[in-house]
């Protein structure tokens, strides 16, 4: 069973443990063009191994497509994404080779769970294994039941998604993700679609990857975490990266005035 104290979430700022100067993740002169509309506008961050950085801001400021980008569900118009060891010219159709070592270093988790509503949990978790890094259904059915445990799921294995909360559907959604080992889980608001108490558990599952070291970019509305779970947040508008720094700085003395005026929004809501 999950504890659920939402006191679990108010944790001190973790360390990197000596992985801080390893950059995982580069994003080179990004944008993004609908038209004559700027979506991202020759965008750059550096995610370092092991960090798990917040990025907030206004609606339409171009922070879900930001992770599209990386993960080249929806290529910027231009730009370059780094992982590793592996370079993508956005402006250019990816390789078969560049997408599916792309797919395997990174993971998303979305607003919607998009599971497979005929197969049970246990093949939801499965088949992606099968598919993608080639396990047997032994192995991969092996590793689904691991994850499942560590999201405290380990009891609908055999049920179906109907059968499961959105909170639980969520968690298989992150235990899906997990299961292709990425080097990095991106996670585009995963609780904008729960209630209070469902989104708490899927919280606590990111937390917890995060205090198992786990590197992520988390787009979120939820500024509790951002500020006592992520080690950097990032603020968002208008296509720009209009702010950055130490979680706890930024969320409670920007520097910006953009930055303060949507932070102050937040808090009168």
């Amino acid at each position: 069973m999950m504890n659920l104290n939402p006191d679990t979430l108010k944790l001190p700022q973790r360390e990197l443990a000596g992985q801080a100067d390893k950059p995982i993740l580069r994003l080179e002169a990004i944008r993004k063009v609908y038209g004559k509309h700027v979506v991202l506008d020759d965008l750059n961050l550096t995610l370092r191994s092991g960090e798990v950085v917040a990025i907030i801001g206004p609606s339409g400021s171009g922070k879900s497509t930001l992770l599209r980008c990386i993960n080249m569900l929806g290529p910027a118009t231009s730009g370059r994404v780094v992982v590793g060891d592996l370079a993508i010219d956005e402006s250019i159709p990816p390789t078969a080779q560049q997408l599916t070592s792309l797919r395997r270093s990174v993971g998303m988790v979305f607003q919607s769970f998009n599971l497979f509503p005929h197969m049970s949990v246990l093949r939801n978790v499965s088949l992606p294994q099968e598919r993608v890094l080639g396990r047997s259904r032994k192995d991969a059915d092996k590793r689904s039941r691991e994850l499942l445990a560590r999201v405290g799921l380990a009891e609908k294995a055999d049920q179906y998604p109907a059968r499961c909360s959105g909170g639980q559907q969520q968690r298989i959604a992150i235990a899906r993700a997990l299961a292709l080992d990425p080097q990095i889980m991106l996670f585009d608001e995963p609780t904008s679609a729960l209630d209070p108490e469902l989104g708490l558990e899927v919280l606590l599952v990111m937390q917890e990857l995060a205090r198992s070291g786990m590197t992520m970019l988390v787009v979120t509305h939820e500024m509790n975490f951002a500020e006592t779970v992520s080690d950097r947040v990032i603020i968002m508008a208008d296509g720009k990266i209009i702010e950055e720094g130490p979680s706890k700085e930024v969320m409670r003395d920007p520097q910006t005035d953009r930055a303060k005026r949507f932070l102050k929004a937040v808090k009168d809501r």
